[in-house]
């Protein structure tokens, strides 16, 4: 058999109504949308070699051209949760060659652009994947992505992805996301995230670490009561355009997400003191200039700066003067909403 390779880019995404806490495999405590990116992506090209494996997955893990072993079990793990489907890579041997856009823990979701990324080529390779419509594909491939990093499943689908079952959205699932079908107001669109690198490196606590602290949580039940009750809001601020009204709810959803590591047991904290600074600033920004600038925070300290593409040089300004001086090095990354993988 010759060479077989697919390769895939995919983005990562943002989520605007977060999830916090998961049941296996892999399914969601309750429902999120998020804002898929354009600049922070993953190219992922999986190649199956003409040699024999020595084992069911036999794999080695490159990224940005240098062999990554400590990749290599959470790939497995993935794999472990699909073989079944895997059929085709058994007694091959193959490659993975993967890269970042961004900076590796820059509080870019690298889990969820990797993981669909890889799904994706997976899928391709597959004899049925080759087979299926465009729909289906991606669908399937959502699923896959889900099982290998629960927000990955996000990131199939250009400008708000939806995963989840959501009351009133018949087709939304645990199983898998889909490109959210609501009516979305023109400025959403077209919306900017600039991303504020408070921190770089590992966190104290993993996202599937915190992920497991909701079991037992005291506030669980009214966290995941309150995600349904503003999805159910969320959909109704993106038709009409309310700009005040989704900064107040999307800032509200990133601070809860942070109040439930900080009153889970064991609690933590991944906010830093500059994380802090900056939400004050972004407040008494917001307060003087009346101009709609917002933030949110995924699991981590650093900051998504969220801002209509109206004021985007008023708002690299306010980075460039005011914030900056918080950032480790300095650095930020302009991102804005995008419109989801490609084959490559």
């Amino acid at each position: 058999m010759k060479n077989l390779n697919s390769s895939w880019r995919s983005p990562s995404n943002i989520a605007l109504v977060k999830y916090w806490g998961k049941y296996d495999p892999q399914l969601p405590a309750n429902p999120s949308l998020s804002f898929t990116l354009e600049e922070s992506y993953t190219e992922t090209k999986v190649e199956i070699l003409d040699e024999e494996a020595s084992e069911d997955f036999d794999f080695d893990v490159y990224l940005d051209y240098r062999k990554a072993e400590d990749f290599k079990p959470k790939i497995q793990k993935f794999f472990s949760r699909i073989e079944d489907e895997l059929d085709f890579l058994r007694g091959r041997k193959f490659t993975i060659h993967t890269y970042n856009s961004f900076p590796h823990s820059s509080g870019i979701a690298s889990s969820a652009s990797g993981m669909s990324a890889l799904a994706l080529c997976l899928l391709s390779l597959s004899p049925s994947g080759a087979e299926m419509e465009e729909g289906e594909f991606f669908r399937k491939a959502s699923e896959w992505s889900r099982l290998g990093s629960g927000s990955a499943s996000r990131s199939l689908f250009g400008t708000l992805a939806l995963w989840g079952k959501t009351e009133g959205i018949a087709e939304s699932s645990d199983e898998y996301a889909i490109q959210y079908q609501g009516k979305i107001d023109p400025v959403f669109t077209s919306f900017r995230d600039t991303i504020l690198l408070v921190e770089k490196g590992q966190k104290a606590v993993s996202s599937t670490a915190g992920h497991g602290l909701m079991n037992g949580h005291p506030f669980a039940q009214q966290r995941f009561a309150q995600a349904h009750d503003n999805m159910a809001l969320l959909q109704k601020i993106l038709a009409n355009g309310d700009l005040d009204k989704f900064g107040n709810l999307v800032e509200s959803e990133a601070l809860t997400l942070h109040a439930m590591m900080m009153s889970s047991q064991p609690y933590f904290i991944l906010m830093k003191p500059n994380t802090l600074q900056i939400l004050e600033s972004i407040w008494h920004f917001r307060k003087e200039t009346q101009k709609p600038l917002f933030f949110t925070l995924d699991a981590g300290a650093n900051v998504h700066l969220l801002y209509p593409e109206s004021i985007e040089q008023e708002a690299l300004d306010f980075v460039n003067s005011e914030l900056k001086g918080h950032l480790k090095n300095g650095e930020y990354i302009c991102d804005r909403v995008g419109s989801g993988p490609r084959k490559i």
